[in-house]
């Protein structure tokens, strides 16, 4: 593993109980090793009508269809089986406002130990509901960072739970790098990556892949306009920590890591914005045109490709949809704003 940055007081907590320094490629062959006989292969999409569309050739990595419904089963899975016996024994413990906390609950089961998820009490009811049917231990708190990581310090000390955190921890961030590893190692070489951005665990393990697997490909991380602190970020050359998110993509409120902005920057991965508005309709879109239901937290990536055609015009891309779990009780209002 490479040398970890210095971590700002906000990350301080999730660090103290997580291996130190950035993940290698070496780690991610050993996760995709590790998580081998528990993950889906899931596979890849086509749409001509959307290839017209967006100008250029479009390969859908459907991580939708992955296990729980998003690629943080991939992430989560590595972490738990990483774990030693002994540790593993005392159970995980983390933070979540719904994927990566079903994620671990799920990925916990197939290990057989607890799992502890602290959850924002504005979480999205769905994917609240799915932790529980995983069978984790849901404590809810706050609606912020400082809530979230208090309550994971407490529940740490209360139970000796591992800590794994939703996207700084190495063992998370090479397992989501899995992810771009099947699409080249399946699709061949492509002009571009595209992932979502939110905390950086899978736009990192995915610049880490694909400079390793295909160093010409660029890579580029798709944020919403209301939470571009990423974008920011890279612009700044130093991390922003203060930014409070504003968007419909729930799965994207955490802010950039700082493990993962130091990725980031040493791949030269740049940053491209969508607005919520956007991002709807390309929800809209994927279903009209695929008939596949995505969150709006992985149609971002999409509405940045039709947002900014000419960057990728007549190019071979390679998109991760990265999540599933919408709530069905929203759709059609999701849909309607998607519409106007």
């Amino acid at each position: 593993m490479n040398t970890a940055p210095d971590l700002t007081p906000a990350d301080s907590l999730a660090a103290a109980s997580m291996p130190s320094g950035l993940p290698g490629f070496e780690d991610i062959l050993a996760a995709a090793a590790r998580i081998a006989p528990h993950v889906h292969h899931t596979p890849v999409l086509h749409s001509q009508s959307l290839d017209v569309l967006a100008g250029c050739e479009l390969h859908f990595k459907a991580e939708h269809l992955q296990r729980m419904g998003a690629f943080k089963f991939r992430g989560a899975c590595n972490a738990v089986w990483s774990l030693p016996d002994a540790t593993a024994g005392r159970g995980v413990v983390t933070h979540s406002s719904g994927n990566h906390g079903a994620a671990l609950a799920l990925a916990a089961r197939t290990r057989g130990i607890p799992c502890h998820v602290v959850v924002p009490e504005n979480a999205v009811a769905a994917k609240v509901a799915a932790i529980r049917d995983f069978g984790a231990s849901l404590h809810y708190c706050a609606p912020t960072i400082a809530a979230r990581e208090s309550a994971c310090a407490r529940l740490q000390r209360e139970t000796g739970a591992e800590l794994v955190h939703p996207y700084t921890d190495p063992r998370v961030i090479a397992g989501q790098g899995t992810a771009a590893l099947e699409l080249l190692g399946n699709d061949g070489g492509f002009d571009v990556l595209i992932t979502p951005l939110g905390g950086g665990g899978l736009l990192g393990g995915t610049a880490i892949t694909a400079a390793a697997v295909s160093p010409k490909t660029r890579v580029f991380g798709a944020e919403p306009a209301g939470a571009a602190d990423g974008f920011q970020s890279l612009q700044r050359g130093e991390r922003v920590s203060e930014l409070v998110p504003d968007t419909i993509c729930d799965g994207l409120r955490g802010l950039l890591g700082a493990p993962n902005f130091a990725i980031l920057r040493q791949h030269n991965v740049e940053v491209l914005l969508a607005d919520d508005t956007a991002t709807l309709q390309a929800m809209r879109l994927l279903w009209q045109r695929t008939k596949q239901l995505v969150e709006p937290s992985s149609a971002v990536a999409v509405a940045v490709v039709l947002a900014h055609r000419e960057r990728f015009a007549g190019q071979r891309v390679g998109i991760v949809l990265s999540g599933g779990n919408v709530d069905i009780d929203m759709l059609a209002s999701l849909f309607a704003a998607g519409a106007s």
